[in-house]
């Protein structure tokens, strides 16, 4: 990446700058590939971010399954770790996840679970202890659109009109066959069968993703994920035991990652020598890089302060611009052979790109995904009706209460008098895109072609042919669409 002008001497955050057009060979979003090339199996360069209101199984599948990496918050105990790792495991990588309930559960049931939306839906069958679903068990697929006109207390077994159509999992080779199959059936959702058994659902826009996205997946071909673990501890234990479940990435995480508790930890961890990638932050300068590439981190992550649910800027004045900080640790970084995530501090897809044009091989996202079906907890509706989710900072109080909340009362009140950041915050889906495939088909939309202007077809390609200029406030306010009409 270069300036347009002389380089800066102030530090820069994202609505500081803009990337100017270069001449291109690049003709079709399509041409572009946004591989990280950072050591991991993701295939897309964004990070769903360990926060217990961001990142859970469900989430972290739907993810990978179209490429990228959701990290599993260090605040789950370690037997949860484990299942939820495994369970992503076990998860379909051509077909959706089949979201499963019983006949007798109730309208109100589904809505805690979805919104009344199009292209999703519910599997209603029986469900057996072992968890095979076989063909015979299943009643049908109740669209999600019919929640919006049923009552609350109205049984799902009660709303179905007709047999869900089915196709056997070997019979479909590839995402335009499978396009082909639902619309010659003229149906929202089908059921995709494996010996009799259910293994998943299609939806035309899934069968479209698949001819756009590739799954994020590990050496058996299952889909990747990734977990973290603190600093405090048996950090050598708990990375072992994660390893052992089948994790694909460890990120070794704390707020203020340039500290010797982190070098040690790293330390400990390094020399298990486990074979995957060692993500260590959080940090904001080249000083930091270095000291954890020598600890044995290999990915960088970089951000202190500009998460949406954080306070740790107006609390302690500690952080940096985040634009400026990614910049500095990506060069640090490349000259070392490392790499570096790009932590906080995005809100629209320009962002994104402007992260990744100053050195990042990823982008974590948090609050941004939080507000999805996949995310973790369940659907509330306030008086309007409007759908959303509760997000927290993970330094606030209730982060602080479930990560310690095994201590005495005294030491768990002790800790509780310095937590930081937001305890509760609404995060309402978005109507339009009330799934996190839906943002990723946005965030990557605009990400594609920011890669056109400027000539890259790959992430390498963008870090140097990206053109960076600065912009006033006025000129930041100018790039907006405008809310009314003329």
């Amino acid at each position: 990446m270069k300036f347009s002008g002389e380089r800066p001497t102030v530090d820069l955050t994202y609505s500081d700058v803009f990337l100017v057009p270069r001449r291109s060979s690049v003709s079709s979003r399509l041409q572009v590939d946004l591989s990280p090339h950072d050591g991991t199996p993701a295939t897309l360069p964004l990070v769903a971010a360990n926060m217990n209101s961001v990142t859970g199984r469900r989430l972290a599948a739907t993810l990978a399954r179209r490429g990228g990496l959701g990290v599993l918050p260090q605040d789950l105990p370690l037997q949860e770790l484990d299942a939820a790792i495994r369970w992503v495991k076990r998860q379909p990588v051509r077909w959706d996840t089949p979201l499963v309930l019983s006949p007798r559960a109730t309208v109100a049931d589904a809505l805690r679970l979805l919104p009344p939306t199009p292209g999703h839906g519910v599997v209603v069958a029986d469900q057996p202890a072992d968890g095979e679903i076989a063909q015979e068990m299943i009643h049908g697929i109740l669209p999600a659109t019919r929640l919006a006109t049923a009552l609350p207390d109205a049984a799902l077994g009660d709303l179905l009109r007709g047999r869900a159509h089915a196709v056997a999992a070997e019979d479909i080779d590839g995402g335009r066959a499978a396009f082909d199959v639902i619309e010659a059936v003229d149906a929202e959702m089908i059921l995709v069968l494996e010996r009799g058994h259910l293994v998943g659902t299609l939806s035309s826009r899934t069968a479209l993703r698949t001819t756009i996205y590739g799954p994020a997946v590990d050496a058996d071909g299952r889909l990747a994920v990734a977990a973290a673990v603190g600093i405090n501890g048996d950090v050598a234990g708990k990375a072992r035991a994660l390893a052992s479940a089948g994790v694909d990435v460890l990120v070794v995480d704390t707020a203020h990652g340039h500290q010797e508790g982190m070098l040690h930890a790293l330390d400990a961890v390094a020399k298990l020598d486990l074979g995957i990638p060692l993500v260590a932050g959080n940090i904001v300068t080249a000083d930091g890089v270095n000291d954890l590439v020598d600890a044995g981190a290999t990915i960088l992550k970089v951000g202190v302060g500009p998460g949406a649910m954080c306070t740790t800027r107006m609390m302690t004045a500690v952080g940096r611009p985040q634009f400026s900080a990614v910049l500095e640790t990506a060069e640090a970084a490349r000259a070392l052979g490392a790499h570096v995530w790009a932590d906080g501090g995005v809100r629209y897809p320009r962002d994104v790109a402007l992260a990744l044009a100053a050195g990042a091989s990823s982008v974590m996202i948090g609050s941004w995904f939080a507000g999805t079906i996949e995310a973790p907890g369940e659907l509330q509706h306030d008086a309007e009706g409007r759908a959303f989710k509760e997000s927290w900072g993970m330094a606030s109080t209730k982060a602080v209460h479930a990560r310690f909340g095994r201590l005495d009362p005294f030491e768990l009140a002790r800790k509780e008098l310095f937590a930081e950041g937001i305890s509760s915050s609404t995060i309402y889906l978005d109507p339009l895109r009330p799934g996190l495939e839906d943002l990723l088909d946005m965030i990557t939309s605009g990400v594609r072609s920011s890669f056109t202007y400027a000539g890259a077809a790959t992430v390498p390609e963008f870090h140097e042919r990206a053109m960076v200029g600065l912009q006033s406030a006025a000129g930041y306010e100018e790039g907006k669409a405008l809310p009314v009409s003329w």
